[in-house]
């Protein structure tokens, strides 16, 4: 019997140890597979990309990006940047307020829309733009009366980029709002606090972070938005390019290494975003584990 037993603990520690050994060969095979799959797909395009920026050196790189049109698209960029995450910091804060403190019919059916421009093609909600502002509008008449230009000029890129950035900054705080719960508002209420004082003394300190996440991810959509764009520009070089449609632009006329050094610009602005944006998940992520009330 104790032979048996013996027998049968060895067999065991066999059947364990090979467990064990199986895996971690299955965890050790997915490193290297995911691992392998980020590198092809995202650090060796990024490393090509600096490469072929600086294929014909440092000047080359500086006057390619210091070029009057490159300079247009990226204060083009910016401007329909600041603009989009100005536009959309007020209707995500007002949308996630409506959504979270107040229960009435269509709740639903409002954040279904606010979700819109994750399922429409931004080339979609480009065509949108010129069917309500171009020739076939029935207020084109009256913009031309007045003499604004929406599509083809630089409003109608603003509209696009606030478009097909709307949901982020909405999406980011309603989940923190959730959390936050209404008792506090409720409160503050009940002893006589108005609305705005509520809003900038409790609400705004609990909600920062989920709104600067927001912030943050609706600007690097905002900096690299190319479909609805694309549409509504015009294509109009020095006045309505941003800087992906001046690197198409780049490209198509086989400038390559000018197309790469404008494009790394882009990357180093991604870059950036991402390292601004796994600080903010980092500080909600120790908020939640230490049970912080101040989000």
């Amino acid at each position: 019997m104790e032979l048996v037993s013996k027998l049968a603990s060895v067999k065991a520690k066999e059947k364990l140890a090979k467990g064990a050994w199986q895996e971690s060969l299955t965890k050790w095979s997915l490193i290297f597979v995911g691992a392998a799959f980020l590198v092809v797909m995202m650090v060796l395009p990024l490393v090509l990309i600096g490469v072929e920026a600086l294929a014909k050196g440092w000047a080359a790189y500086m006057l390619a990006i210091s070029e009057p049109f490159a300079q247009k698209a990226l204060w083009l960029t910016a401007e329909a940047t600041i603009l989009a995450v100005l536009s959309n910091t007020v209707f995500g804060l007002a949308a996630a307020w409506l959504l979270t403190k107040f229960d009435f019919k269509g709740k639903s059916l409002l954040g279904a829309i606010i979700d819109l421009p994750f399922a429409v093609s931004p080339v979609v909600a480009g065509l949108f733009f010129i069917m309500l502002f171009g020739r076939l509008s029935p207020f084109y008449e009256t913009l031309q009366a007045y003499q604004v230009a929406v599509v083809f000029a630089v409003p109608g890129i603003v509209l696009a980029t606030i478009f097909v950035t709307l949901p982020f900054i909405a999406r980011s705080i309603v989940p923190v709002m959730e959390a936050q719960g209404r008792q506090e508002e409720e409160a503050a209420a009940l002893m006589g606090a108005s609305g705005w004082r509520i809003f900038w003394q409790i609400t705004l300190p609990n909600i920062k972070w989920g709104l600067l996440y927001g912030i943050i991810l609706c600007s690097a959509r905002a900096m690299g938005e190319f479909g609805a764009v694309s549409v509504v520009s015009g294509h109009i070089r020095g006045k309505t390019n941003t800087l992906p449609l001046h690197i198409e632009i780049l490209y198509n006329e086989y400038n390559f290494t000018a197309a790469f050094a404008v494009a790394s610009i882009l990357v180093i602005l991604a870059v950036v975003v991402l390292i601004l944006r796994n600080l903010v998940e980092w500080r909600l992520t120790r908020a939640e584990r230490t049970g912080e009330h101040e989000l």
